[in-house]
């Protein structure tokens, strides 16, 4: 039998695991964190289901730029981001979770 089972996020962002490995971290203070708990740390998030946002450190997404992070924000499947290595959180964040259109995406408007 298939029960649901009540989770507090209001979204969810998807970081590819394999890019972070490749990385050996690359984002905080000194650049020796993942992207995903360096995320989850800047955005004060619980863990689990209990926390506001999921921040998922997925198997490989297969897109594997170098020297960044494949990013999806599930809110917005259609749209990957690349992130580079060293990236200021402040900017990954202001990215991942724009309401408007990245710039140099083409609109289907």
């Amino acid at each position: 039998m298939i029960r649901p089972v009540r989770g507090g996020w209001s979204g969810a962002v998807l970081v590819c695991g394999k890019c972070s490995k490749k990385l050996d971290g690359g984002f905080g203070k000194g650049g020796r964190v993942p992207l995903a708990k360096a995320l989850r740390k800047d955005l004060g998030l619980k863990k689990g289901r209990k926390a506001a946002l999921g921040v998922v450190e997925t198997k490989c997404l297969g897109v594997c730029p170098k020297n960044a992070v494949m990013v999806i924000d599930a809110a917005r499947p259609d749209r990957w981001l690349v992130v580079p290595a060293g990236t200021d959180l402040a900017a990954v964040e202001a990215t991942v979770f724009a309401v408007a259109p990245l710039p140099g995406l083409a609109s289907d408007d």
